[in-house]
């Protein structure tokens, strides 16, 4: 008799839960209703990234605005609109001031690479002078 007592009291946890398919399919929706709006900041900080990588060197007028706004989005810790770095990233759970060091590195190495320039030795060159006097003394 006791064990008839303990089996339905306890007999209801061993039974499936009964859901709706409308219950089922709104738990889903509530867990994606914000992707849209991820997705469309996530875009916008990889144009960003994009920009500032892409233009750093850029010479034209056009491109090198492209570069000099990534940057000044991307160093802003201002957080009064919607779009900004900060907001941006705090959405997408990335850590804006690793990212930002990051980004900055990146800039300041590629910069130091480039005015270090590349030494490339003329020794292995043949002059002209010395290949046209050997035509010419054949």
């Amino acid at each position: 008799m006791a064990d008839t007592v303990a089996t339905d009291t306890f007999s209801h946890l061993l039974q499936p839960d009964t859901l709706l398919p409308l219950q089922y399919f709104a738990a889903l929706r509530r867990k994606s209703a914000h992707e849209p709006e991820r997705r469309l900041v996530s875009a916008v900080l990889q144009d960003a990234v994009d920009c500032f990588q892409k233009h750093l060197h850029a010479r034209d007028r056009k491109s090198r605005q492209l570069h000099l706004d990534a940057q000044e989005w991307i160093c802003s810790d201002d957080r009064s609109w919607p779009f900004s770095f900060e907001n941006a990233c705090d959405l997408l759970q990335i850590n804006a001031e690793y990212l930002r060091r990051g980004l900055l590195a990146w800039r300041d190495r590629q910069l130091a690479e480039r005015t270090r320039g590349k030494v490339v030795p003329l020794a292995s060159v043949p002059a002209r002078s010395t290949l046209n006097l050997r035509k010419q003394a054949s």
